[in-house]
């Protein structure tokens, strides 16, 4: 569990704040304050947002506080310190199975994906038997959840038990494979996507596991996340900020252009880099939350229940749709 003097103390205590109109005041009802990690994937739409003006022909008045970190972001929003904050469902759907009143709309359906060098002899899960595996996160982390069920139900076993997880943070694992030190990474996608670009290869998506435990269609695990009654009063910039993000993300599913001033804060090394991190934040622009989305995202609750062994979302948890915006 989050410590949340210690998140709060140190992580918000260390925040600054974006250059977006309009600054950080308890004091102004209308202006929605949304957590943000700087070199995220979420602070490039954001900078659109600001380089096109968008918020400002929406009249959205927005202020935007860096935080240190995931945890730092739920701890924000817990506290009260910010509004409105990207994180994933079954955390919130936790929260409220406490009694936390969140709600969730869809950011982005970007996964994961195990990855392997070009020259790799690794072609399936299956040739990972006796090989070392990187892992972004820990034993708990929803993907190596997942990927433990898949290997269960297409090999008949636990991918744990042949493969030699190694765990850790997602950067240490992308510099692990990049020295030969480990035979595959289960990444997130941001780091997938940049090992992409640097040649190596996609041997199973995330997308392809939740598929191949029939999760279909699969529903974004990511989205804003805010608690409805510590903001209803400020609700219409809620659903203005949702509006401009739409704006924001059909501009950068559209424009190449739009992309050039992100190079900064993407801190990409190479053109290929550039290009992969772009195509796979396209591919992750989500699509309508639909009623089989909702129907998924149970069945998804469920696996991650069972195969998480109450520890990932607590035991507990249960599913309630009117976690997700619109539903």
């Amino acid at each position: 569990m989050i410590n949340r003097r210690q998140v709060v103390s140190g992580a918000l205590a260390a925040a600054t704040l974006f250059a977006l109109p309009g600054r950080l005041a308890a004091g102004n009802s209308g202006m929605l304050r949304v957590g943000a990690l700087k070199f995220g994937s979420l602070s490039w739409l954001l900078q659109t947002i600001k380089d096109r003006k968008l918020d400002k022909a929406n009249k959205l008045d927005m202020s935007v506080l860096e935080l240190a970190g995931t945890g730092a972001a739920k701890i924000g929003l817990l506290s009260g310190d910010v509004d409105v904050v990207v994180s994933d469902w079954p955390w919130a759907m936790r929260q409220r199975s406490e009694g936390v009143p969140l709600k969730f709309a869809p950011y982005s359906s970007s996964l994961g994906a195990l990855m392997v060098p070009a020259d790799s002899p690794i072609k399936s899960i299956a040739d990972l038997k006796g090989k070392r595996l990187g892992v972004a996160g820990t034993a708990i982390d929803k993907s190596w959840i997942l990927l433990r069920a898949y290997s269960r139900k297409t090999l008949g076993e636990d991918i744990a038990d042949f493969a030699g997880p190694i765990f850790g943070a997602p950067p240490l694992i992308t510099e692990q494979i990049r020295q030969g030190r480990i035979d595959a990474a289960l990444n997130f996608w941001t780091y997938s996507a940049r090992l992409a670009g640097e040649g190596y290869v996609e041997l199973l998506s995330m997308d392809a596991v939740l598929k191949g435990l029939e999760i279909d269609p699969v529903p974004a695990l990511v989205g804003f996340v805010w608690n409805e009654k510590a903001i209803a009063s400020k609700q219409p910039a809620l659903e203005t900020f949702l509006e401009t993000v739409d704006a924001g993300n059909q501009l950068l599913a559209t424009s190449d252009a739009a992309w050039e001033p992100l190079k900064p804060l993407m801190k990409v090394e190479s053109e290929a880099e550039f290009a992969a991190l772009r195509k796979s934040y396209r591919d992750g622009i989500p699509q309508a939350w639909t009623e089989d989305t909702t129907k998924s995202a149970d069945k998804l609750l469920n696996l991650l229940l069972e195969y998480g062994e109450g520890t990932l979302v607590g035991g507990a948890t249960t599913f309630d749709a009117k976690l997700f915006h619109g539903v």
